[in-house]
């Protein structure tokens, strides 16, 4: 190896060769050989490379910890309210869970982005005008249009959040991959902290009742709920600050799961099918089966924002691929026993909810797989499945404000 180096000291692609082929070994060589050539300019340059060592970690400026810190008080406030004004849980936490962390997190993006002021304001506005709107409607625990809104206001907000994350345009220009990846590396992120966050909670209760002290009660209301609200800020945080902390987990995982998820799919079809399970009479299932198509669907866009391009990883894009066109097929099932379910008995605010979201997610999931289907044959570039994304963000955000906003009016509160 050291004779190789100096023979090769100025073709820096055959060095480069060396160092992949065992970088311990070329990395020992090249140290003892460095006194020799210290004057070369491309041994130089090898060297500040294969020496560099970051100086301890990046938190980010003092104004950034700042923000993050006072995000964090208001998020504990907002989650405390209802103990602070006695409303009660049910009432509280159902209709405004969404509003303890997106406008936080649309007020960060928004100022890391430098969004114009009266697109802040705007989105300020629209959000104010959420919070009243869902905390008018009548409270009713069977209604089914109260429950279709609380639980699409949270979409509603994270579409919001994609908005002001692109720096609050919707052109084709706009980050849209970034956003998807941004959401998988939270999702990475905020297991980690759930991980050691856990740990340490089973660890302190423990040790407590060692000493003959029952504090279950105590860190729940106070510790865990305050840690819950703060946990997407701090994770989002920590995201930016620190990208290579999940930089490199999240295309692992997006590797590992995509086909992981072909497979099971493909089989949970078969057994479904030798079971004889019908969609079409159990509503139960129709449901988990459309929560499964989410799932799956959500996995696909988080693998395309984790391929970096189509000549590295034109099996990853195949997966991806095939995975699209089985979860097009399981769409189509749903679609199909949501459509029966209508004919046979009628439209309901459920219903109407749950077909509307399942064309959306058919027509994106044909629009993509079409897209992946170019970029395997054309070899093209990726930019064309970011731009079908960004299409598609601003429609579900209008359905999910329809749920929200129209239903509980359109079908008279019921």
């Amino acid at each position: 190896m050291h004779n190789d180096i100096l023979a090769h000291l100025d073709n820096p692609q055959y060095l480069e060769q060396l160092y992949r082929a065992d970088k311990p070994t070329f990395r020992k060589a090249f140290e003892l050989l460095y006194p020799q050539v210290e004057s070369n300019l491309l041994a130089k340059a090898w060297h500040e490379r294969l020496n560099y060592s970051q100086e301890g970690l990046m938190w980010g400026t003092g104004r950034d910890r700042m923000v993050v810190l006072l995000a964090s008080l208001v998020a504990i406030l907002l989650a405390k309210l209802p103990a602070l004004l006695s409303l009660t849980n049910e009432y509280y936490y159902p209709r405004n869970i969404g509003f303890i962390a997106f406008p936080l997190l649309i007020g960060y993006f928004a100022w890391k982005r430098a969004i114009p002021r009266q697109t802040g304001i705007t989105l300020a506005v629209l959000m104010g005008l959420a919070v009243v709107y869902i905390n008018w409607l009548p409270q009713a625990p069977t209604s089914d249009t109260l429950i279709l809104a609380c639980m699409h206001l949270p979409l509603w907000l994270w579409s919001l959040l994609g908005f002001t994350f692109t720096g609050g345009r919707l052109q084709r220009d706009a980050n849209w991959l970034g956003f998807l990846r941004y959401n998988g590396e939270l999702v990475v992120m905020t297991a980690v902290l759930v991980l050691a966050c856990g740990l340490t909670t089973a660890l302190t209760i423990n040790l407590f009742r060692l000493i003959g002290r029952d504090i279950v009660d105590f860190y729940v209301n106070y510790v865990v709920i305050c840690g819950l609200a703060t946990l997407p800020i701090v994770a989002t945080y920590l995201t930016q600050v620190q990208p290579a902390l999940v930089g490199k987990v999240s295309p692992v995982i997006a590797r590992l799961f995509s086909p992981f998820a072909l497979v099971m799919l493909l089989i949970y079809l078969a057994a479904m099918t030798a079971a004889g399970k019908n969609l079409y009479h159990d509503r139960e299932f129709l449901l988990l089966f459309n929560g499964l198509l989410i799932g799956v669907m959500a996995l696909i866009f988080f693998s395309v924002a984790e391929t970096s391009s189509v000549s590295q990883n034109r099996v990853q894009l195949l997966i991806l691929f095939m995975l699209s066109i089985v979860t097009i097929l399981v769409n189509g099932i749903a679609l199909s026993a949501i459509l029966f379910r209508i004919a046979e008995w009628g439209i309901t605010p459920n219903r109407a909810a749950v077909l509307g979201g399942n064309v959306l997610m058919l027509c994106h999931l044909l629009v993509v797989g079409f897209r992946l289907w170019q970029a395997l044959t054309r070899r093209s570039d990726l930019s064309p499945i970011s731009r079908s994304m960004a299409y598609f963000l601003p429609v579900y955000s209008v359905w999910t404000a329809v749920v929200v906003f129209v239903f509980p009016l359109l079908f008279g509160f019921k």
